[in-house]
């Protein structure tokens, strides 16, 4: 399977999505991967929260990434801060559209940092939902967002799930790539399957920059580039020697998690005990 990445943004409406799209699915993808919140300017970085950086669902951004998707005929996945019309709550959402343009999964970003730069929860509510597999490929895939990964928690539920590459929209800092490579790279290895990065190309005012990386099941980096468009190639067999090797093959004993969990309650942040 074949998944490009395409680390641009589009915050003006026009023709340019499609054909980048179908640039992709001409070098052999069927699915493009965008970075996080590919339409808008990167809002996060002012302390207050617009009007128009939300939509409601199925909103204007969600017609674009759609259209563009039935134009190239190319599977995609892009986003939005999507608002709730009943309760009026905000939040940062992947949204996988197929190749006709239909909407086929969605998932919100759960962990939201809040420092300069990246004031988020000023902007959007943390997601409510654990992620999902995303149906409709040859292989099973996954979401996570930026700071997602930052606690594995949710890569390790999407292994668990049986997921073969983990998708992974970012706006991070080009001065903080390493630290994240090395983040990237361990929740590969442990959960025995790809990861598959996009950031934001940069600046956006508060350094955002730096590559798009594919990880294999192994842990080891298969494509670091800062071109605009890369082209992955996924190999089933490579995960699946990765789950019957170590420490793919290990148990995952949920019900031993989730009591620990559940007795804890929320944890904010990091506490000092």
């Amino acid at each position: 399977m074949r998944i490009s990445l395409l680390s641009e943004v589009f915050p003006e409406p026009g023709e340019l999505l499609a054909e980048r799209l179908s640039d992709a699915r001409e070098a052999g993808a069927v699915l493009t991967v965008l970075p996080e919140l590919p339409l808008d300017p990167w809002w996060p970085a002012g302390e207050r929260a617009a009007d128009e950086a939300a939509e409601a669902p199925g909103g204007p951004r969600h017609e674009r990434l759609a259209d563009a998707a039935r134009t190239a005929g190319m599977a995609l996945v892009g986003g939005a801060i999507v608002r709730d019309p009943d309760t009026g709550t905000r939040r940062n959402t992947a949204l996988v559209f197929d190749a006709g343009g239909e909407l086929i999964a969605s998932y919100a970003k759960t962990h939201l940092p809040h420092e300069p730069g990246f004031w988020e929860t000023a902007h959007y509510e943390p997601g409510s939902e654990p992620p999902e597999l995303v149906p409709g490929f040859e292989l099973t895939l996954g979401l996570q967002i930026c700071s997602d990964v930052q606690r594995p928690s949710g890569c390790e539920l999407l292994a668990a799930h049986g997921v073969a590459a983990i998708l992974h929209p970012r706006a991070t800092e080009r001065a903080s790539w390493p630290r994240w490579r090395r983040v990237l790279q361990a929740n590969a290895q442990c959960a025995a399957c790809y990861v598959l990065s996009v950031n934001r190309a940069g600046p956006d005012g508060v350094g955002i920059g730096g590559p798009s990386l594919v990880v294999d099941p192994d842990g080891e980096v298969a494509l670091e580039s800062e071109e605009a468009l890369v082209i992955a190639e996924l190999d089933a067999e490579a995960v699946r020697a990765a789950r019957r090797g170590y420490p793919g093959y290990l148990d995952r004993p949920g019900g031993v998690y989730a009591k620990g969990w559940s007795a804890l309650g929320p944890v904010p942040g990091n506490p000092i005990r």
